[in-house]
């Protein structure tokens, strides 16, 4: 059975053609010829992967790359929480899918497509709830251009469920663990931040929630769905909820370090997000920190995964045990000291 998986040289989707491979599938992927492919095997040393040059947002390429293939795994995705052109996020989030879509039709072969969204297409649970699959986004308000792009993706991809398409949709929380550092492993990001003393209290008051997962649990759980995902149905691929306090709370207690002694207000880091929004602009260097990040912390987004467990047998880590993987794994790159 040969799998085709779009995203590859990304966090998540390096993650999961490593995976893949180690249990002996044979894999092709989709990249850009600019693509950092640092976390992929060499062709030469596995006969099970095969590397095709294309882009989500260009049709013609991926005819050619579905061809023959059982599964499609569309992961790739538009993962910042600023662009200075924000239109890129709907010409890939969107455009992307809809083309992946439409090939995958066009082809024939593609028995089963596992589309990753993400816990922003399902909205924030600002009512102190913990919301399952069948939250709809509210679509009163966006905090950042990639949740727009994301809903919009969403209902593409339910519409295409409920018109009998072959497709199984995932929606990971906040991803988090070791493998790159990138915008799609904020976590990892806001630690380094923290331990070099540039972020030296906590973000805002804490009553900011998030689902956090674990890569290599969302990883299985995307394999999983591959197997034993019902076709047309939502799986949410979420962790522990917690706020950034507590992951700082924790990584201070696995590091032995000192807590940070006060809060930092968030319209403080609003301020030093336009600033950096505005170095951005200049120098052409996505900042890490910019309005919409502070609008989501300003939310909770809180789930549960029970249907995951039941039906994909998900088993997500608990964060403190992931947490401690991350510092390990920064401390080794000499990325963090403590």
């Amino acid at each position: 059975m040969k799998i085709l998986v779009t995203g590859a040289s990304g966090y998540l989707g390096g993650r999961l053609c490593n995976s893949l491979l180690r249990q002996g599938y044979s894999v092709r992927v989709l990249i850009r010829p600019t693509s950092n492919l640092s976390d992929l095997p060499p062709p030469s040393s596995s006969a099970s992967l095969e590397i095709v040059y294309g882009d989500v947002t260009d049709y013609a390429s991926l005819l050619s790359a579905f061809s023959g293939c059982s599964v499609v795994f569309h992961v790739a995705a538009l993962v910042e929480p600023w662009l200075p052109d924000p239109s890129r996020f709907f010409s890939v989030n969107v455009g992307g899918l809809k083309n992946v879509l439409a090939a995958v039709k066009e082809t024939k072969t593609v028995e089963k497509l596992i589309y990753t969204s993400s816990f922003f297409a399902l909205g924030p649970t600002d009512d102190g709830g913990v919301a399952d699959e069948n939250q709809v986004h509210h679509e009163k308000f966006f905090c950042t251009e990639y949740e727009k792009s994301k809903v919009a993706a969403d209902k593409i991809a339910l519409q295409a469920a409920a018109n009998g398409f072959s497709i199984v949709l995932l929606y990971p929380g906040v991803i988090y663990g070791p493998g790159k550092v990138t915008a799609g492993n904020v976590v990892a990001r806001i630690i380094i931040e923290r331990f070099s003393g540039r972020l030296p209290g906590y973000i805002g008051s804490g009553n900011d929630r998030f689902s956090f997962s674990h890569v290599d649990d969302v990883v299985d759980g995307h394999i999983a769905a591959m197997k034993k995902g019902q076709i047309g149905n939502r799986y949410l691929l979420t962790g522990e909820n917690a706020s950034f306090k507590q992951v700082f709370d924790m990584a201070a207690s696995i590091t032995d370090t000192t807590k940070p002694i006060f809060s930092i207000p968030l319209w403080m880091i609003e301020a030093y997000g336009w600033l950096s929004v505005l170095f951005a602009r200049i120098t052409g260097k996505l900042p890490l920190i910019s309005p919409p990040t502070v609008n989501t912390i300003r939310h909770r987004w809180e789930y549960s995964c029970e249907k995951a467990k039941q039906e994909l047998d998900y088993s997500p880590r608990n964060l403190k045990d992931g947490l401690a993987e991350v510092l390990l794994w920064l401390k080794n790159l000499g990325l963090i000291r403590y």
